[in-house]
């Protein structure tokens, strides 16, 4: 028996849920088709000890993805927003206040009294930028012909990974970079009891708007003929009737999807797609040894360190009282997973020392993907929404951005690939 729906979404994580939700709202019927065992892709939330662990720090600000999911109706209660934090930073391996703010701006030993002065005015000058109008120029460029000093230009940067989870300034596009971080510095969201929940939300609306889930569904390929999609092949035999198929699967997978793909735009999307990478160690302790360092970025160093139980009613634990500090390595070319778990490791001892005493769970990944590809200089072209050569086909996830980032390039992207699937006609959401 064959089955038929009006769009098929491969791949089950924040971009085809939200692609399967933005459909589903205007009647389509909707099938989205992932490999694993459960939906979510990076989103997903394991427990360990009772500690909810996500798949490495994730990030949500006051972009595209905070907004879908407010279209979408998901709970008000489900996103806790931090408002106010200390940062601290490390550098030549002692801590310092991180002159973000005129208090820790004053405090910090990291700059002279000259550059506290420049370093605060520039500060506002980059809230105040029209990314927009910022010209076509990488963010090494702009930090060249804008900010003479070294150790500013330093702070920048590292705010600049901050608010991206992207350490690449020679390849970073200036304009979409300081929009992330205009939002970054405004403040950032955290998922009650983990992204898991988010998902959980997700799949819950899809369900009732009629979209089939269908985990553990893999698939063999996508067949189209005279430039238009026919059917999916699935991998257990089961032939799906579609005219609609949207891609959320990285690059990569695609290129093995799609028969001649190597004749279309997918091609260049590959090609053209750099993937960002971290190591991520994450920890929950009975009590944090000291309560003064929650949030610290490595000044000297390509590492974050978070708290992310500095923020009340997350419940990141079955015990409320379990903190769950979250460390990141931005990755380069080479890395050695051992050597990069003990610098996350000696940075913790010297934020938190004696902290292995209060270990309760961890968690590390030596390579998790950040992003797969993101607006860079070498890109010749924004992939997507459609594939222009295969009619019915289209693509999302966080790699098909037109400037966003993290989880705001994956849901803009998504919503993108379902406007036009109805023919850009304003959605009821």
């Amino acid at each position: 028996m064959t089955a038929k729906y009006d769009v098929v979404i491969i791949g089950g994580g924040i971009a085809g849920l939200v692609a399967a939700l933005c459909l589903a709202k205007e009647g389509k019927s909707v099938a989205v088709l992932e490999s694993q065992g459960q939906m979510g892709g990076r989103a997903i939330t394991n427990k360990k000890e009772g500690v909810r662990f996500n798949l490495g720090s994730h990030a949500l600000y006051f972009g595209e993805a905070y907004a879908i999911f407010q279209e979408l109706n998901l709970m008000p209660d489900l996103f806790k927003r931090v408002d106010e934090f200390t940062p601290y930073g490390i550098w030549k391996e002692k801590v310092y206040p991180f002159p973000v703010g005129i208090s820790s701006l004053l405090k910090s030993p990291l700059l002279p009294l000259s550059d506290k002065v420049k370093f605060g005015a520039i500060l506002m000058k980059v809230l105040k930028l029209d990314t927009a109008s910022i010209p076509y120029m990488s963010l090494r460029s702009w930090m060249e012909e804008n900010v003479d000093s070294p150790m500013i230009r330093n702070l920048l940067y590292v705010l600049a990974r901050g608010g991206t989870y992207v350490q690449a300034p020679d390849l970073q596009v200036a304009g979409p970079l300081f929009k992330q971080m205009q939002r970054s510095i405004k403040g950032v969201y955290y998922v009650k009891k983990g992204w898991g929940s988010l998902v959980d939300q997700l799949c819950k609306e899809a369900l009732r708007l009629g979209v089939t889930l269908l985990p553990l569904k893999k698939v063999r390929s996508v067949e189209h003929r005279n430039g238009q999609v026919q059917h999916v092949q699935c991998a257990d035999g089961e032939v799906i009737d579609v005219s609609h198929v949207i891609l959320t699967t990285s690059p990569k997978v695609f290129l093995k999807l799609i028969p001649h793909a190597e004749h279309t735009s997918l091609k260049l999307w590959e090609q053209q797609a750099i993937p960002i990478t971290a190591a991520c160690l994450d920890i929950g302790l009975r009590s944090l040894p000291n309560p003064k360092y929650q949030f610290v970025y490595g000044v000297d160093q390509p590492i974050l360190m978070v708290n992310a139980s500095r923020v009340k009613g997350l419940e990141l634990s079955d015990d409320g009282d379990i903190q769950l500090f979250q460390m990141i390595k931005f990755l380069g070319q080479s890395s050695d997973p051992q050597e990069d778990r003990k610098q996350l490791e000696r940075a913790m001892d010297l934020v938190q020392p004696n902290w292995r005493r209060e270990v309760v769970a961890e968690q590390y990944f030596p390579k998790m993907t950040v992003v797969h590809d993101f607006m860079h200089m070498k890109r010749t072209e924004n992939p997507g929404p459609a594939v222009p050569e295969i009619r019915g086909l289209y693509v999302a996830g966080d790699w098909a951005t037109h400037g966003e980032y993290l989880v705001d390039g994956a849901a803009a992207s998504a919503k993108r690939a379902a406007c036009h699937i109805l023919s850009r006609e304003p959605m009821r959401v």
